[in-house]
């Protein structure tokens, strides 16, 4: 069998470096334009939503470019921090910064130039497709339970190409899934409110599928894993089980929380009143910039 130890995102040591320098360059970029708004309308993006960001870019160095991403190829516990990493807790906490908000803000030019463009019936349709909750869940479920089935997990492990595509589609995968749920800047809802919580009710049944299937499981379901050093004392099936329960109280947890947050706002109107005026604020603020030039994407 061919080795199957490389390093993180299938990359060696060189292209690791560019990624973090792309996350610094990016977290710096942002904090710019944050302060830059900050100057402008001090209330506009909250200084949690800073946070927030350089929180979710962090994670992504963790993922793929700290000392655990090491050992993903070495136990599926590891593996499965990584994808909980790219895509459950990193897009949730990137898009809570209102990216698309402050980067457009930062280059009012560019802004109004691409609103022009992204303003036209058919993106605004395009736009509204790809972010429709059905296509929203669909395609994390699929790269869910695409990237564990045998073949394709093997593939991942022995290619490092393949494993880059693996890491970036679960990646973008979390920004899909996330997006009908945070609505950032500039999401216009038009479905009921009730509906989100029937969405991550949903989107726990394919974790709940895959997690129960290895937890369950009395044999090892990635034999590539035999060839691989030991570490903890864990032998391969025990390593599987723990990866899986981690999966399993994780995504259980993660979901929980913003339905906790939505199931309260409906209870109580003023709540949600409340809870809704930093977005409107955001958008007020942009209005007054003239920008709002860009699809509706919910």
């Amino acid at each position: 069998m061919p080795s199957t130890r490389h390093s993180a995102m299938g990359l060696s040591s060189s292209p690791s470096a560019t990624i973090l320098v792309a996350l610094v360059l990016m977290s710096f970029l942002y904090a710019r334009s944050w302060l830059r708004m900050q100057r402008a309308s001090p209330s506009a993006v909250p200084g949690w939503r800073l946070a927030s960001f350089l929180f979710g870019m962090s994670l992504v160095w963790a993922a793929v470019g700290s000392p655990l991403a090491a050992y993903d190829h070495e136990l599926l516990t590891v593996h499965m921090i990584q994808h909980l990493l790219l895509m459950t807790f990193a897009p949730a906490l990137i898009l809570l910064g209102e990216p698309l908000l402050v980067f457009w803000q930062a280059w009012p030019r560019l802004g109004k130039v691409l609103g022009l463009h992204f303003g036209r019936p058919s993106a605004r349709q395009f736009a509204r497709m790809l972010s429709h909750p059905a296509l929203c869940w669909t395609v994390p479920a699929l790269t869910l339970l695409g990237w564990h089935v045998p073949a394709l997990f093997t593939l991942g492990m022995q290619s490092q190409v393949w494993h880059f595509v693996e890491q970036v589609s679960f990646f973008g995968a979390g920004f899909l899934f996330w997006w009908p749920v945070i609505q950032p800047w500039p999401s216009v809802s038009t479905e009921p409110k009730w509906s989100t919580l029937l969405y991550l009710f949903l989107a726990t049944l394919p974790c709940d599928i895959l997690s129960g299937f290895l937890v369950f499981s009395d044999r090892v379901v990635y034999p590539v894993y035999f060839s691989m050093p030991r570490h903890f004392g864990l032998s391969v099936l025990e390593d599987q089980q723990c990866a899986a329960a981690l999966m399993w109280t994780c995504v259980t947890v993660v979901y929980l929380v913003p339905a906790a947050i939505l199931s309260t706002r409906l209870l109580s109107p003023r709540s949600f009143h409340n809870g809704g005026l930093v977005r409107s604020e955001l958008c007020a603020d942009t209005m007054a910039h003239g920008d709002l030039h860009t699809p509706e994407a919910v």
